[in-house]
């Protein structure tokens, strides 16, 4: 019998997105859920609800206390944070590299440093230099790797993964799908891992 599974949706520039990437296979293994590793791009489905920007950077005091929030959260989770000096950063070739990784299979390790690089280290993740960087930190073969991230057919896979987001009517990250239901938000990753539990039952 499949075990139950958890679609997530995540964004490299996202704080709460942070969250959850560090968090996500720890809690899912303790549950007995797969995850679907769904990297996508914010900026185009913020631009179909006519945004041009984070609302956190849109609406000056929601961004203040999301700030706050995200220290406290990281506080409590044990993990490291350091304001970014530029947000939001451009997450795209980390996006296409870790559509590589869903593939081949490494995408949580790679999507967990390069969070940490962007939200504890202020380092610039849209630098191909930092990407390359963090491969070869976890052992990957860099150059083979970006080739890969770079061709035509994985830019247009994030397109298209980017468009899909669209279509079924996510608005943010990070937000978790089980079935054609939607939870937003990092702090319903617990809700989505047990209403897959529920649903497998």
């Amino acid at each position: 019998m499949p075990r139950p599974a958890v679609e997530f949706w995540f964004e490299f520039a996202s704080t709460y997105s942070y969250l959850s990437v560090m968090r996500i296979e720890r809690v899912a293994e303790a549950a007995g859920v797969e995850v679907a590793w769904k990297p996508f791009l914010l900026g185009p489905v913020f631009l179909a609800l006519g945004w041009n920007d984070s609302p956190f950077n849109i609406y000056p005091p929601k961004g203040r206390y999301m700030w706050r929030d995200l220290e406290r959260l990281a506080m409590k989770e044990g993990l490291p944070f350091h304001r970014p000096s530029r947000f939001p950063r451009n997450g795209l070739l980390a996006a296409r590299v870790a559509l590589v990784g869903v593939e081949a299979g490494w995408v949580a390790p790679f999507a967990r440093a390069v969070m940490t690089a962007n939200f504890a280290e202020d380092r610039e993740i849209g630098e191909a230099a930092v990407i390359e960087d963090i491969l070869r930190a976890l052992g990957l073969p860099a150059d083979e790797v970006m080739a890969r991230a770079q061709a035509d057919a994985n830019k247009l896979a994030l397109r298209c993964q980017t468009e899909r987001a669209a279509e079924l009517g996510l608005f943010g990250a990070p937000s978790f799908r089980v079935g054609e239901e939607l939870f937003w938000g990092n702090d319903r990753l617990e809700d989505a891992l047990a209403w897959a539990c529920a649903g497998a039952a």
